[in-house]
């Protein structure tokens, strides 16, 4: 008589650990930019599926973050700017999602346990969001990666004490948010807890600060002998925030080392992490979604930062496309590179299809599962498209809004100018359309298409079209409660 066959692990729902950086470019790991140090992500890629093409929904971190939450447009959930200390403090204001379904929510209803560890950044974090038990959270959005400001944690309930407590983390913040994730890992399994989980580790690296102390010397270290040739480093674009960026552009190097220590250090929490899941024996049951919040340049386009790193805010690739891997054994496509055009408003339906819950529908939901991209048993070349349709990748902050295909990228401004790239031919997006008379006629139907994409995705009490958001901030939501809401720029 045959021995019985041994359980398929990838036959129950699968566990999900979902790593957001701060601040990726998808040029910033080592299979993309050689002096980049990167084992664990080189390793990922590899043995999994990379989506090459995928976009946020806002260049900034806030919006961005929501965006990924709900799988809404900045104008259906209301978030627009990051967010300032005001606007995440304890209080009525603190939860600007609410009653707005999240994918921690929904994956909770189902039977998973969630567990968030670092940034959240689109509220208050001084109690855990709706979905989480275990909760780690930074205070703010950002801030030194020693003495990190975080609140107090209850460690006998994996939630912060009540009344909320402020208190710092003396550990390296990037390790300290591994250390958190074990604690959970371990906690978990030791309890016998028998449900899938939810672990969502959300670093503030590599934002800024890179330099002052803010990393370890053996991360240093990895770059003391590189002046990173292989990024772009042109003159500065006369769009470029100086006064935000003069460290940067007086001391490439020592930013640009600290920017990739920040990297490495995020590259060496996630081994092991990893490796504890393997001791553990839930790493074959464990699908890794590796993605960052939104894209940033070092130089490249002649500019430092994000969307809010010029004035007028950009739509520049570089700012808008953002690292996506994915890892799981049996369930994961091996050695697989995807060029589709994916939005990060598909995250919400895709995390759900992989855990085979089913979505609730949301006519304001702005994109739509791509698990058929990422699973082993897809076809190489994915689903079939529907016949006369194309992908649209959309993108706003605030008053300024784009529209991406695979050919074309227009730029509609309230208070500034429009601009219209033909990326075929022009991939670095160096010249501008928009006043040639031989592409009027494409110009006027991409801003139709764009109006018409944005119509059925935006609530009148989120619409951002009308805001002057300047890329200095937002003080609180939408609804009057609070001066501005956003912060005056130049």
């Amino acid at each position: 008589m045959s021995a019985p066959a041994p359980p398929d692990p990838t036959a129950e729902p699968p566990n999900l650990l979902v790593v957001l950086t701060d601040d990726q470019g998808a040029w910033a790991r080592g299979a993309v930019t050689p002096e980049f140090r990167t084992p664990v992500l080189d390793r990922l890629a590899a043995e999994g599926t990379v989506l090459d093409r995928f976009f946020c929904a806002s260049p900034v971190c806030s919006p961005a973050r929501a965006s990924l939450l709900t799988g809404r447009l900045p104008s259906a959930h209301g978030i627009h700017d990051w967010l300032r200390p005001g606007a995440v403090a304890p209080g009525p204001q603190g939860d600007l999602l609410a009653g707005v379904p999240t994918y921690p929510e929904l994956l909770a209803g189902a039977g998973y346990r969630c567990a968030h560890v670092g940034k959240w950044h689109v509220g208050s974090s001084a109690a855990p969001a709706p979905g989480f038990e275990h909760w780690y959270a930074h205070r703010l959005g950002g801030g030194p990666y020693r003495d990190a400001p975080i609140w107090a944690m209850d460690a006998a309930t994996g939630r912060p004490e009540a009344p909320a407590r402020e208190t710092v983390e003396p550990r390296y913040f990037t390790d300290a948010l591994g250390d958190e994730a074990v604690s959970f890992l371990r906690g978990h399994v030791a309890a016998g807890d028998a449900r899938p989980f939810l672990l969502q580790i959300a670093t503030t690296a590599p934002h800024d600060p890179w330099t002052g102390g803010n990393h370890p010397e053996e991360l240093l270290a990895l770059y003391g002998d590189t002046d990173f040739p292989s990024v772009p480093d042109p003159e500065p674009h006369p769009w470029l925030r100086r006064d935000a960026w003069a460290g940067p552009l007086a001391d490439r190097r020592a930013h640009l080392a600290g920017y990739a220590a920040a990297v490495s250090g995020v590259d060496r929490m996630l081994g092991g992490v990893l490796e504890e899941l393997g001791e553990l024996g839930l790493l074959d049951s464990t699908i890794v979604l590796f993605l960052s919040d939104n894209g940033f340049s070092c130089g490249h386009h002649g500019i430092w930062g994000k969307g809010n790193g010029t004035w007028p805010l950009n739509f520049w690739e570089d700012s808008i496309r953002v690292p996506f891997l994915a890892w799981g054994p049996g369930r994961i496509a091996a050695g697989r590179v995807r060029e589709d055009l994916v939005s990060a408003t598909s995250l919400l339906e895709t995390l759900l299809e992989l855990a085979g819950v089913p979505a609730p529908p949301d006519p304001l939901r702005g994109g739509r599962s791509v698990a058929a991209l990422l699973r082993e048993d897809g076809t190489a070349d994915g689903p079939a498209p529907v016949p006369g349709t194309e992908v649209l990748i959309l993108d706003e902050y605030g008053d300024n809004r784009m529209l991406r295909t695979e050919r074309w990228k227009l730029v509609l401004r309230r208070r500034g100018p429009t601009e219209l790239y033909d990326l075929s031919s022009d991939p670095g997006e160096r010249h501008d359309l928009s006043a040639d008379p031989g592409h009027a006629d494409v110009r006027a139907a991409l801003a139709e298409r764009l109006h018409a994409a944005f119509a059925p995705r935006t609530t009148t009490a989120a619409d951002g079209w009308e805001l002057s958001v300047s890329g200095d901030g937002q003080t609180g939501p939408l609804d009057g409660s609070v001066p501005g809401p956003f912060v005056p720029g130049p």
